[in-house]
């Protein structure tokens, strides 16, 4: 093998990704490790949001099957109170403790006040609710949106520090050029890995927590109606 084919072989066996990020001056290293580590939660984050989905779609089914399945009231209250709640069973316990403690005060003062008061804590249950399941998903939306202009910065502060190399030595070789432009590119892709999965996935929970909240929303409507006919055959 001639000399100029074993240094090509020897160089390149040098410069690898690792390589080039171990060597990236401090600036664009910062960008790489905290994208990195923004890519890292944004994965936690989509996982633990994935079984929430599902978990919540999961007890909103079973407790709408229960509901409408002609059992009483009382005997769900009782049953559901006894366990977690979560989504719609949550809406339901709140609605019914709050007729329980209403319904002293309704027979001296009538009913009067006891619908608004029902459905104003139906509203904060779902507001709970709908809390817990789009917490986080902010820094999804962050990340999507920053990410690759975070990276950007890293690899235009890296084409200028390679620029500034060139300049020094001036020595425009392509092994030279290369690793430099090479090094500050791979803030971008870094960058892009982070936002790309960010967007597609906060876009998607978005969709699903819309969806989640306008059946909270449209069973409060209908647990109203309800109450509303109880207390219209009360009064």
């Amino acid at each position: 093998m001639d000399p100029i084919t074993t240094a090509a072989v020897s160089t390149g066996a040098q410069i690898s990704i690792w390589h080039l990020v171990f060597q990236a001056s401090w600036p664009v290293l910062l960008v790489m490790i905290g994208l990195a580590l923004a890519s890292i939660w944004s994965w936690a984050i989509i996982f633990e949001k994935f079984y929430a989905v599902r978990r919540m779609n999961a007890a909103n089914d079973k407790f709408e099957s229960t509901f409408w399945s002609g059992q009483s009231l009382e005997d769900l209250y009782a049953m559901m109170s006894k366990r977690e709640t979560e989504g719609l069973s949550a809406i339901f316990v709140a609605a019914m403790e709050e007729w329980k403690r209403s319904q002293g005060s309704a027979m001296r003062a009538g009913f009067a006040g006891v619908q608004k008061r029902i459905e104003k804590v139906m509203d904060v249950a779902i507001q709970k609710e709908m809390g817990g399941l789009e917490s986080r998903l902010l820094f999804l939306a962050t990340t999507g949106s920053a990410g690759p202009f975070i990276g950007l910065f890293g690899t235009v502060w890296g084409i200028m520090t390679s620029f500034m190399g060139i300049a020094n030595s001036q020595n425009t070789n392509l092994a030279v050029v290369a690793p430099g432009i090479a090094e500050a590119l791979i803030a971008t892709a870094i960058g892009l890995i982070a936002a790309i999965p960010a967007t597609i996935f906060y876009n998607m929970y978005s969709a699903d927590a819309g969806k989640i909240g306008t059946r909270l929303e449209n069973f409060a409507d209908e647990f109203s109606a309800i109450i509303s006919r109880q207390l219209d055959e009360r009064a």
